[in-house]
Parts: C-alpha cells; structure tokens; sequence
C-alpha cells in the first residue's frame, strides 16, 4: 500500500540537536522516514494512509517543539515525460553551478531534452567565487605564513613582502581555466542546450527568458545564494567587504573587523591574518562553532589565539562608521560596550537565496521567511513541475551537496526514483589551519536522540603524527553506540583533517564499528 508523505511546519528548532529530536519523536510516535531540518523550520515524514495526524503533532509537542501546520504531500511524484508535443524540453535548468550541471549531466544520460539558462557566469559559487579561489588564497597564505613561523630549531627561513594584487590576478588566472574546463567545455561535451539570459515563470508552467517562452516537462531552480548582509546602522555608508569583494581587492589591508565567525569568516580571516594584516573575529554566540562539540570550539578557539586572531564572543554590533583612516563598529560584547577600530570591514553571517527575480509567486512556487525555496524531501516544490537543488534552498551549503541534489532531482523528476535526500553522513569540513573536519552526530545530538553512547577523545599532543610535526593544537574525538559500537560521528581538528574524515564518513555511513577500526591496519605516523 501506498504511503503519505507529510510535511510539518516546526517552531522552535534551532540547531542539528533540535532535528535528531524531532525526527526521533516523531519516528517513535510511528512515523517513517522521519527528516526534520532546523534551517527550513520543518519535518517530513511517511505515515500509512489514513494515520491521525494529532498523534504526530502531539509527539512534536512532547518533544518541546511547536507543531504550526501539517501538508499532505501526495504519495510519490508523477514522473515526467514528453512526446505528447506540449514541451520542448524535458527539463529546463535555470542556474549553471553544481547542482545545475549534476542534474544536466544525469538528464542527458538518460536522454532527456535539456535547457540550461544562466544570467551571469557559467559555473556558480563555487568555482568563481567559492571554493576554488578561497582554497587557492588559502593555500598561499599558509605558505606565506609558514616561511616566517615554522618551529624547527637551526633552520632559517623568511617571508618577504606581500603583492595582494599579483596573488589575486595568479587566482583570477586559475578560476577562468577551471571554469572553462569544468563546466564550458562540459556543456559542449555532453551537448544540452545553453542559453544566457534572465529565466523568470510566466505561469506554473512557462518559462520567459528575455522574451523567449520555454515550457518543459518539469523545472529545476538552481540559482544559488550570495551573501547576507545584517541590518546594522550605518554599515551601507561605511563600507565594507563580503567573501567576493575580499578576494578582489589590489592591496592587503592592515586590518580587518569580521562580521561572523563561521566556516566563511574562519578561512578569511586566517587569509588575512596569515598575509600580516591584524584580524579580529566576531561571534554573536557564547563560544566559536557553537554547533560543533565543544573540544573542537576550544581547539580552534587555542589554534586562532596562538596566531593572533581576536576571536570575541558574545558580540552583537551596535552601528558602523566611515573614519579618516577606515571604519569603526560599536559592539556590545557580553552586554559591555566596546568600539573596534580597522581598515576594512569583512562580513560574513551568512547567504541568501536568489530568487528575487524568478517569479516565483507567478508559478506557485513557495519561499519561506528566508527567502528560500521550500522543498520536501524529494526536493519538489509546492508546483509539482518544479523542483530546487543547492543552495537556493539553504541546504548545507558544499558543492558536493548541491551535486548530489542535482542529480537526484534528475532522477526523481525524470524517472520517477522518489528518492530522498540522505545528508546522515556528510562530513563538513573548515580549510583552516588547522583544519576542522566532522561527520555524524556529536555527542549531543546522539544523546538527544536517545542513544547510549561511549566517546574517545585525543588531544593532538598524544598523536605522533603532530609530534613530529612539533604542531599540537587540536583534537580527535569519536562518537560510538554504546549497545552496537557503531560509530555515531567523528570530530576533528587537525592538520589535514578533511582528507582523514572520509574514512570516518565511510565508517558511519555503512555502519562499521569500533572493532571494524580496531581491526583495520593504520599506516603508522598518519
């Protein structure tokens, strides 16, 4: 028989720890498939048909939750095809990112008909102004830094002068050939139909790009996200810089003031700081990575204090200033007031969806208070043609995740799969130095989520790897179930931690144990 899908509106939830609540409450209370998500401000699940939905509502409640509205979701998709000579295309795409050219690729695959429309540059966030040019700075700032503060005795080395404009120019370089060959030449290669211009519905159904109408069996919004910028008084006048605008400047500023102090605001202001100029980190919560494990909020709290970087917590800003020599922000940190001084400004408190000149309202497609689309779990939308992928939707946002939702839009809109989306174990990595990596549940969470659990925790001063390396500032720490030893989730921060945690994602996603480790050889010094 048939399952419902349901969807829940939810109030309350605010972190990873509130979606292993919810999901488990209402999993005991019968639910399937149970997928809560604190960013949407909603749950998902299946139930037989029929089931009284109270009971689900209730289970919500229980758990501390507000339970605001329930939406019948159907009991599957309907797949799409054409031939029937209404449509030109089996699927029109609008962006030209990740999640796009995943979902073009799987289409044309399975020999669908596609379209995709891009407004701007090819290739999205990540490869023009995302993760290919912030690693590259990255990189060269490490190396930089590293010349001037290494701790082996009876070597010398030194760091000369910075040239911030050459180094951008050397990036701007590598983007263009990584644009080109990823994603133009893929275009060609696989040989969908490319076409620039502004994409906005007409109707549920009609696409107009400058003009031209475009009708397809089903729909793909895959336009990304740029960064969010906080209603501060005074900020607009002032002037500042977001994760664009920074990797383009021509000269290295002397100092920095950072909005923010997650993943974004982390790699930049170590670019900066390891380049010389005097950064300092703001953070509205009580402590650094307030969603990570503690150990890994203390050991890049130590990791950024040994380099400089003023990390301040507790921080809310007040009002911004343009002055002679630069900009000024007064904060309140921990409830004292206090007045900041830097060259340039730098936020970086998160990202918003694209999707202001879509037309969203005119096909039936639904955002939520974010302004971002709103999806189920098999990433449809509220019209039954279209569907969204990546960041426009505020999934966690990683090329990586946005590739896979591509596809399995493709799959799900085109085939019929009626899959959803599994995110249990996506590692999340911070290209700092030291890196932080994570996969699965913290400890926390799996606790919320009424697991018995047995944790290891190594700080990097008992691990010969750092030893040698005469850097110790970090941590490991795994989560297992007590009753299985399966691993629950793996916590790291280290040199190198974003190529160790794909281990530790292989571990939790196909459920090894700790005797499955245990029992598997190391090389020693890794």
């Amino acid at each position: 028989m048939d399952e419902q899908r349901i969807r829940m509106d939810i109030g309350g939830m605010t972190c990873g720890h509130c979606e292993v609540a919810v999901s488990g409450a209402l999993e005991r209370a019968g639910a399937r498939e149970a997928r809560a998500d604190f960013r949407r401000g909603e749950a998902t699940f299946s139930v037989s048909p029929g089931a009284d939905t109270e009971t689900f509502e209730q289970a919500v409640r229980g758990a501390g939750y507000q339970a605001l509205g329930i939406e019948l979701l159907g009991r599957g998709p309907t797949p799409m095809h054409s031939g029937d000579g209404d449509t030109e295309y089996d699927l029109a795409i609008i962006g030209s990112g990740g999640a796009a050219m995943a979902a073009a690729i799987r289409a044309v695959g399975g020999g669908a008909r596609v379209v995709m429309i891009e407004r701007a540059t090819p290739g999205g966030t990540c490869v023009n102004i995302g993760c290919i040019p912030s690693k590259t700075l990255l990189r060269a700032a490490e190396t930089y830094h590293r010349a001037g503060h290494h701790p082996f005795e009876g070597i010398e080395t030194r760091a000369g002068s910075v040239d911030f404009g050459k180094l951008v120019a050397q990036k701007d370089e590598l983007v263009a050939d990584l644009r080109k060959e990823k994603y133009v030449d893929l275009i060609e290669e696989y040989g969908w139909e490319f076409t620039r211009g502004e994409a906005s519905f007409e109707d549920p159904e009609t696409l107009l790009v400058d003009g031209r109408a475009i009708r397809a069996g089903a729909y793909l919004v895959a336009t990304g996200a740029r960064p969010a910028v906080p209603p501060v008084p005074g900020l607009e006048e002032a002037g500042y810089l977001d994760s664009t605008t920074a990797m383009e400047l021509d000269r290295l500023p002397e100092s920095l003031l950072v909005i923010g102090a997650g993943s974004i605001a982390l790699e930049h202001g170590q670019i900066f700081r390891h380049l010389g100029s005097r950064v300092t980190l703001m953070q509205r919560g009580p402590r650094l990575l307030g969603n990570f494990e503690p150990e890994v909020s203390e050991a890049m709290s130590e990791a950024l204090a040994r380099k400089g970087i003023e990390a301040l917590t507790g921080v809310r800003v007040e009002r911004a200033e343009r002055t002679p020599t630069g900009r000024r922000l007064y904060v309140s940190v921990d409830g004292r007031e206090r007045v900041l001084e830097g060259e340039q400004i730098l936020v970086a408190t998160g990202r918003q969806p694209n999707v202001e000149s879509l037309g969203l309202d005119r096909a039936g497609v639904e955002i939520d208070e974010r302004g971002a689309v709103r999806v189920d779990d098999r990433l449809r939308t509220s019209n039954p043609r279209v569907w969204a992928a990546g960041d426009v939707t505020l999934s966690p946002q990683y090329v990586y995740v946005a590739a896979y939702e591509g596809a399995l839009v493709a799959d799900n809109a085109l085939s019929g799969t009626d899959r959803p989306v599994d995110l249990s174990a996506l590692p999340q990595i911070i290209f700092t130095d030291p890196q932080v990596a994570t996969v699965g549940l913290t400890e926390a969470e799996a606790r919320v989520a009424g697991r018995e659990v047995d944790t290891s925790v190594l700080p990097l001063s008992s691990v010969p790897r750092a030893l040698v390396n005469l850097d110790t500032v970090g941590v490991f720490k795994l989560v297992a179930d007590a009753a299985t030893g399966k691993l629950l989730g793996a916590h790291v921060v280290a040199e190198n931690a974003g190529d160790v945690i794909y281990a530790a994602t292989l571990a939790v996603k196909y459920g090894l144990t700790v005797e499955d480790l245990l029992g598997s050889f190391s090389p020693y010094l890794t």
